[in-house]
């Protein structure tokens, strides 16, 4: 039997992978950004202020615009643009859609089932192109996971 704690957990694991995704991104866009905009220099001088600064913005901004700053700074991003497109759209619809259009489907079993399968497309689409992004990081989660290594979490840490 399927009941609303079932759906209320996957909708947290898929919101998760949200944030992964995001995490990535933003990381992504941090290390280009940094060099790109002179916070590190080739000699490895830091302008730390102008770099927190970079930090705060972009822990501000939304996966649409990670997205779309990310790619000012590095070309890597081109050959994801579809995925991650796909992403973004499948995470908006979580975020400010998905129980408003399921509305009265959380009363039935029948109907959280469906909810369920929304639920679990929305995760695999996520996590598709979060596993594509570790990947041009140089990460392989695929082959980790083949491995028998542990992938989620992917150990970043509380700055």
């Amino acid at each position: 039997m399927i009941t609303l704690d079932d759906v209320y957990c996957k909708f947290g694991e898929v919101s998760e992978a949200a944030q992964l995704l995001e995490t990535e991104l933003g990381t992504m866009l941090l290390l280009s950004g940094a060099v790109a905009e002179g916070f590190v220099t080739p000699t490895l001088e830091v302008d730390s202020e102008a770099a927190s600064e970079f930090l705060r913005q972009i822990n501000r901004q939304t996966l649409g615009q990670l997205i779309r700053n990310t790619k000012r700074y590095t070309d890597a991003l081109v050959r994801l643009e579809a995925v991650l497109f796909k992403a973004l759209k499948e995470r908006n619809r979580l975020s400010h859609h998905f129980y408003r259009q399921h509305n009265f489907r959380r009363n039935s079993e029948e109907g959280r089932a469906i909810m369920l399968k929304d639920l679990e497309s929305i995760h695999e689409t996520l996590l598709s192109a979060y596993k594509a992004v570790m990947l041009l990081s140089g990460t392989d989660l695929d082959a980790l996971a083949a491995a028998g290594e542990p992938v989620l979490p992917t150990g970043h840490v509380p700055i």
